[in-house]
């Protein structure tokens, strides 16, 4: 059995019970190395096996070759359908027929970094990756302007790394030419992990916000707003 499991932002207070079990019952986990080494603190007894960045397809077919004769855990951040290892495993488990796959879902970013700023995802919104490694660029472009024209809030996940700093800055000008400057944004790093920060601030003053991989974007739409320090996006339940 291979279980891909979503343990949330990787610390306790953020994994779901389910996930908790899932890798307790699991004799071997294996994940991207810095989301094993979260889990490693958690259940140091289990034995773990790790891969880099961009070793997608051989952790998940070493995961799975490993689940013919035992349980084992493959761990995602937040939720493992969202850019994370579910499709990848169904995908490649048409060569593993005795493997049975379980998906354990997890409370992922844009859900717990929006708790943080307040509510910014009460309406409809959409999440988009601004990583370009596996999307074309101009797909991702022409997601990103028609999120912003339909007045939708949008989850930024991946704005920056040091070989694309200005990509926050683009996908901003994008959306600067449907919404005002003035529009309510915020923005979370390191999500329950040491270290967290978050601010809510405009789409002018975000546009020229340094960030990082660890941060998770958030841009509102017509009517979000702020309510005692925090992002809120109102559903329309006073009006009822």
């Amino acid at each position: 059995m291979l279980c891909v499991v979503g343990i949330g932002a990787g610390n306790r207070e953020g994994m779901t019970f389910a996930a908790h079990q899932a890798i307790e019952r699991s004799e071997l986990i294996v994940g991207y190395t810095k989301y094993v080494e979260l889990v490693r603190e958690l259940f140091p007894d289990k034995q773990f096996a790790s891969t880099g960045m961009r070793q997608e397809r051989e952790r998940v077919e070493f995961a799975l070759r490993e689940a013919a004769d035992k349980t084992v855990a493959l761990v995602c951040s937040g939720d493992p359908q969202l850019y994370g290892m579910a499709g990848l495993a169904y995908e490649l488990s048409e060569g593993f027929p005795d493997v049975g796959i379980e998906v354990v879902s997890g409370v992922t970013a844009a859900f717990s970094g929006g708790a943080v700023l307040g509510s910014p995802l009460t309406h409809d919104f959409a999440v988009i990756s601004l990583s370009d490694l596996l999307t074309p660029a101009e797909k991702i472009r022409r997601r990103l302007e028609c999120a912003a024209e339909c007045d939708m809030v949008i989850v930024l996940y991946n704005p920056s790394s040091k070989s694309r700093a200005d990509y926050l800055q683009k996908a901003c000008d994008i959306v600067l030419k449907h919404r005002s400057g003035a529009t309510v944004c915020g923005y979370v790093r390191n999500i329950g992990r040491d270290g967290q920060e978050s601010r809510v601030l405009t789409l002018s003053e975000l546009r020229d916000t340094a960030v990082d991989m660890f941060t998770t974007v958030y841009i509102g739409n017509s009517e979000t707003k702020v309510i005692d320090g925090k992002m809120v996006t109102p559903r329309g339940y006073r009006n009822v």
